[in-house]
Parts: C-alpha cells; sequence; structure tokens
C-alpha cells in the first residue's frame, strides 16, 4: 500500500478551480458538462493541437485560445473528443482571440462526452492561472506525503508501545475527523472510534449502509481502497492474498485523496497490529461484543444508545427476546463455539472476576427457557465439569430492560460463587435458587451489614484463624451436618467436635441453638461475599 507522490490525486476539482480568484478575474462561463464539475484536476496543460490527447495522461485541465481550431468545425470536434479519449478533466477556451463566442460545435460535443467546457469572457493570461493552481497542486501533494508519514510514525508509535485496537482507531478519526469503523467480510462491526453521536447515526442502519454502498459495486470489491460517494471511503485489511476485513471513513469530508491515503495508513497499521498481536480478526470481535456488553452491565451509557452498536455487531434486534447470562468459569471461545454449534444468536464477552457473560437473541416464538437450559447442560457436558454454573435473568422482550438482566444475571452468578452447594444447582440458576446468599451479595456494600459481619465474627476474625473459618463456613453450609462435615475436612468426629467448641467459645455463641446459628451464618456470608 505505499504510496508516491506521482500516486496522489490532487485536491482540487474543476469547480474549485473556477472560484480562484486569478480565474473569477476571466469571467468563466460553463458552457457544457456542467454536471462533472467535481471531476478531479491533476494538472493544468496549454494545448492547441487538434490531436492533444496524445499529450495527457488523464486529469488534466486544459487551456486553448483556438486559433489552431478556428474556420475548421472538423477539428473542433475532434479537438474535444481527443480530450475525452485522454479522460481530461476539463477545458478552457479563452474568448476573444479566435473565436468571439463559444463555437457550438465544440460545445454540442462536450456536452454529449459530458466533458466540462468553459470559456473566458474576459482576456486572461493563461501563465497566471497555470501558475496558480501548479503551485496549489503541488503543495497539497507534499501536504499530503506530509501527513501520510506523520499519520504513519504516529501509529507505529501506538503499536510499538502495545497499544489496543481502539486506541489506534482513536487516533485515525482523530486525522480524518469523521466516524471510523472497522468490519469483517460480512459487514459485522468490529470497532469504531470517533464522536458518539456521529458514530451512532452510521450505525443505526449499517448493514444495509454497508451492503448498498459496496455491496453491488464490482469496481469497489477488489483488494484495494474504494470510496462510496459522500465521503465514504474504505480500504481492505488483509495479507498474504488473503482479505479479512475493512476499514472505512464513514462522512470524511476532506478531499478523497487525502482521505484514500489516510484509510491506507490506517489499514497497514491495523494489520501490523494483528499480525505482531497474533491474534485473529475474531479476536477483534471479542473485543467489540465486550466493549457493548460492559458498557450495557455498566449502565453508564443508556441502552438505548447501544442499540446501533449491537445491531451492527451482528445481534438480532428487532422483535426479539434477549435472553441475559452470565457463565462462571466460561471460556469464551467454548462458548462462542457453542453458540454457532447450537445455532443461537448472540455476543459472548468476559467480564471480571472469571465471569463471561452471554447475551442471547432469539425469535419471540422460541422458547427461551428451554434452549437457556439446553445451552447450559451442553456446556456442563463439553466442559467436563458438573461445577460449571450459567446464571440467568428472566427473559427480555425489550431492548431498555437488557442491562438490568444482565446485572441480575451476573448478582445471581456471584452469589453461587464458591458455594459448597454448587453441585446441587440447577443447569440454569435463577434469582429464586440463590435465596438469601443472593439476599446479602446485594447487600454486601451497606456498611450496617459490614458493621453486623464484623461483630458477629469478631473472635475468629481477630485471631485470623482461616481452619476455623473454614470448618465453620462447611458446618453451616450442610445444614450443621457434623458427619459430612467432618467428611470433607477429612478428620474424625471427636477432632471435629473440639474445632466446634473452640469456634463457639470464641464467638460467644451456641451453634445448637437455630436463631444464634442462623445469625453467625448470615454474618459468614456477608464476610464471604465482602472479600469477593
Amino acid at each position: 500500500m505505499t504510496i508516491t507522490l506521482d500516486s496522489l490525486e490532487p485536491a482540487l476539482s474543476v469547480r474549485q478551480v473556477l472560484t480562484l480568484e486569478r480565474v473569477l478575474a476571466g469571467e468563466p462561463e460553463v458552457v457544457a458538462g456542467a454536471s462533472q464539475l467535481d471531476r478531479p484536476v491533476r494538472w493544468v496543460h496549454v494545448a492547441e493541437a487538434a490531436d492533444v490527447g496524445v499529450m495527457l495522461s488523464g486529469g488534466e485541465m486544459v487551456l486553448t485560445t483556438g486559433v489552431l481550431l478556428a474556420g475548421d468545425e472538423d477539428k473542433q470536434a475532434e479537438y474535444v473528443r481527443s480530450l475525452y479519449r485522454a479522460e481530461a478533466a476539463a477545458f478552457v477556451l479563452g474568448l476573444g482571440r479566435a473565436f468571439p463566442a463559444p463555437p457550438d460545435v465544440m460545445r454540442r460535443a462536450a456536452e454529449r462526452c459530458g466533458l466540462p467546457m468553459v470559456v473566458l469572457h474576459r482576456p486572461f493570461p493563461f501563465a497566471e492561472l497555470t501558475e496558480e493552481v501548479q503551485s496549489r497542486l503541488v503543495r497539497r501533494k507534499f501536504a499530503a506525503v506530509s501527513l501520510s508519514e506523520a499519520v504513519r510514525t504516529e501509529l507505529t508509535a501506538l503499536i510499538t508501545a502495545g497499544a489496543p485496537l481502539q486506541r489506534l482507531l482513536d487516533e485515525v478519526a482523530r486525522h480524518s475527523a469523521c466516524p471510523v469503523v472497522v468490519t469483517n467480510l460480512a459487514h459485522r462491526v468490529l470497532g469504531t472510534a470517533g464522536e458518539r453521536p456521529a458514530v451512532d447515526d452510521v450505525l443505526r442502519d449499517w448493514e444495509r449502509i454497508a451492503r448498498q454502498a459496496w455491496g453491488h459495486h464490482p469496481g469497489l470489491s477488489g483488494t484495494g481502497g474504494g470510496t462510496a460517494g459522500d465521503g465514504w471511503i474504505r480500504a481492505e485489511l488483509g495479507g498474504r492474498g488473503e482479505r479479512w476485513g475493512r476499514i472505512v471513513l464513514c462522512g470524511y469530508r476532506g478531499d478523497t485523496a487525502t482521505g484514500r491515503l489516510l484509510a491506507d495508513r490506517a489499514a497497514e497499521a491495523l494489520v501490523l497490529h494483528r499480525m505482531l498481536g497474533g491474534g485473529a480478526a475474531c479476536s477483534w470481535e471479542e473485543q467489540s461484543a465486550q466493549s457493548l456488553l460492559t458498557d450495557l452491565v455498566s449502565g453508564v451509557v443508556p441502552a438505548r444508545q447501544l442499540l446501533p452498536r449491537a445491531r451492527a455487531a451482528g445481534l438480532p434486534v428487532n422483535l426479539r427476546t434477549f435472553v441475559p447470562l452470565v457463565v462462571r468459569d466460561g471460556d469464551t471461545g467454548r462458548l462462542e463455539r457453542l453458540l454457532r454449534l447450537l445455532g443461537l444468536p448472540g455476543l459472548v464477552a468476559e467480564l471480571a472476576d472469571g465471569a463471561t457473560a452471554v447475551l442471547l437473541s432469539l425469535a419471540r416464538d422460541q422458547d427461551a427457557g428451554a434452549l437457556a437450559e439446553h445451552f447450559a447442560t451442553r456446556l456442563r457436558t463439553e466442559s467436563g465439569t458438573a461445577g460449571t454454573v450459567v446464571a440467568a435473568a428472566d427473559p427480555r422482550t425489550v431492548w431498555d430492560d437488557v442491562p438490568a438482566g444482565l446485572r441480575e444475571a451476573q448478582h445471581v452468578a456471584d452469589a453461587v460463587a464458591d458455594s459448597a452447594t454448587a453441585l446441587e444447582l440447577p443447569p440454569v440458576v435463577r434469582l429464586r435458587d440463590v435465596h438469601l446468599r443472593g439476599l446479602i451479595r446485594l447487600l454486601r456494600d451497606d456498611p450496617h451489614v459490614q458493621s453486623f459481619a464484623e461483630r458477629e465474627l469478631d473472635g475468629l476474625l481477630r485471631e485470623g484463624d482461616e481452619g476455623l473459618l473454614s470448618v465453620l463456613r462447611t458446618y453451616l453450609a450442610t445444614g450443621r451436618n457434623k458427619s459430612r462435615t467432618a467428611l470433607l475436612h477429612h478428620v474424625s468426629r471427636p477432632a471435629l467436635y473440639r474445632r466446634l467448641e473452640s469456634i463457639q467459645v470464641r464467638l460467644g455463641v451456641d451453634l445448637d441453638d437455630f436463631e444464634q446459628a442462623a445469625s453467625v451464618h448470615i454474618a459468614l456470608l456477608a464476610h464471604d461475599a465482602q472479600q469477593q
């Protein structure tokens, strides 16, 4: 993707050239091809010969007085056709010396070809026009090269420093001043950057826009970059003959050449980032899902604002039933493979503390409860452990309720974490299954609950005797079953009795009394919840 000075298109259109102060002094008038004034002007060339096309390479604005064309309509028509064949940007005819008025033959030929024809009504030194335009083109070309090197240097520095994908995209968005989107080949959004409202506007109907912009344009489907009008510029991501994604500048307002340059430089950096990271494109999909689900769980961003991101990430959102799940000790890759195997649309993202969020999106006529249980059962079977915890909230049919559902599922998963009764839990654990443990988890940050736990367990906590705390925890969790507690701790019954007696003395309680035992149990649950 190396870009040289010669390969950069100029940043001036025919329309822009005609608005230059020096050009306006010649009183320019467009007499043909007015719909093509946005053609880029690569160079300005003065030519009088009828076969002018042999001297051009495309994109030139040609200036002529027509002195060699006067009186010969065939030459006039051939002059225009020659310019058209050479893909000239436009031609400017100075009136007065050879033609007092625009010649009809040239005007009609230019209109048929769609070639802009401009006449100057006042005498105008062509040298001034060429000097003005050439200097502007050269300045812009060198500015583009400087920008190219600056962007490359900054992105390379970020990659060397181990910056994440998002940091690179933010830098590209800063330079382009427009939303930046990275997608896979199926148009699924893997990352975005730019001002949030502008990004959301782009993502709101992303799949339709993306397919309309590139899905039916063969000229834009190759391995190089392309544009789709209105400043939409893309560059392909890939290497070794294989494409795996694209980066898109959405609504870039600068000149097209600079936009393509930025997109290409960004693409180079993203490919390098992937290669050095040793990851695959799917890792970017995981990052995208993680960012989305983390924002949903936190509630910092309103769910309504996250809807475009969810849709663009490939999650069906229209007339769906959403099932929020949180899996303890679940491998992200295994969960994604299982979703694909079962044909369940959803997003998977790793949260904190070994938890993984799974958001299922089901059709309204599907049995959400049965599918969630089937998913959990298959997960336990494939993981080879019955202790895998799959926590779920009740299904949501409104997107705005999804964040609360994810937080509820996370709360349930936290409530049964490290629980001695994990093996006895159903395949899918819900709020009704966690009972008192769930309530304590909800209240664990309450100062009154913290003081209660400290006060009730002071005799053990002050000594820091984790061994006795472990025995107490098992004894209460098993319903004060001495035989099972002794078995689980690999001690004899008499040894257990001595430890229980020591616990009672230190706490000043009678564990045979239900109310006192219940109070200690609640305090211990609160203490454990505060440590997690």
